[in-house]
């Protein structure tokens, strides 16, 4: 982890209340997809942790949802505004055990994360398969850019009102992979638990108090023990799982 001051390069709405935020800043911290920032918002207390969606050596994606006060505050930050934040929080996603055809699960703001994965494993030349999960059709985004890197993209809504009606587990009906990562809402995990036929990897959505394991606020129970999702988290392989 490091604290480092980045600048905003651009912070422009993508859909309904999702924002895509890019940075310039030392990003060296950051060692796999699917860890996380934790922003200094000015006026408030506690940070606000996001999920990196992409990064490279001097440039920083994030993607996020107005929800509450700090996200609306962020919402509303002008280019070339500075701000603190801890970088290369969180352990990622491992790709070891992805095999050749690995499919990656995003839903609502578990998406972003998705990207960076699916980047690091074409890189690797495996083939992903990647299912996006949304409410409706104003929701939808990245659908192209995961078709950019090549991907076999499907998008599923909860309306209907774009791709295939349902829920992501939908669409994972007659897809052939060798493992899956993950990241959404807890209830689209214990879906995706009574059908999925590999093993894979669940990154968890939680409310956080510092984001790197010090206030214990986000602790949860494993087969293997207490975890912290900021520190030993955010991502959990599904054995070690107690739902």
């Amino acid at each position: 982890m490091k604290q480092k001051i980045f600048t905003i390069k651009s912070n422009e709405k993508i859909a309904k209340d999702i924002y895509l935020m890019t940075l310039s800043g030392d990003t060296s911290a950051i060692t796999a997809p699917g860890q996380f920032v934790n922003i200094q918002i000015d006026g408030l207390y506690l940070r606000r942790p996001i999920s990196v969606c992409d990064y490279d050596e001097g440039t920083l994606t994030l993607i996020y949802k107005v929800v509450g006060e700090g996200t609306e505050i962020m919402s509303k930050y002008p280019v070339d505004t500075k701000l603190d934040l801890l970088v290369g929080l969180g352990n990622g996603y491992t790709t070891e055990k992805s095999g050749d055809t690995p499919l990656l699960i995003g839903g609502g703001v578990g998406v972003p994360p998705m990207y960076n994965l699916c980047k690091t494993l074409i890189s690797e030349g495996k083939k992903p398969t990647v299912i996006l999960g949304f409410n409706s059709h104003e929701d939808v985004f990245f659908e192209e850019e995961f078709k950019a890197l090549g991907a076999d993209v499907l998008i599923t809504t909860a309306d209907g009102s774009y791709g295939t009606k349902g829920f992501v587990t939908d669409a994972m009906k007659g897809i052939t992979y060798s493992y899956f990562f993950t990241c959404g809402p807890e209830p689209m995990f214990k879906a995706i638990e009574t059908v999925a036929e590999t093993s894979g990897q669940y990154s968890f959505e939680e409310r956080m108090g510092c984001g790197f394991g010090a206030c214990m606020g986000c602790s949860c129970k494993t087969k293997y023990g207490n975890k912290r999702i900021c520190k030993d988290g955010p991502v959990l392989e599904r054995e070690e799982i107690i739902w």
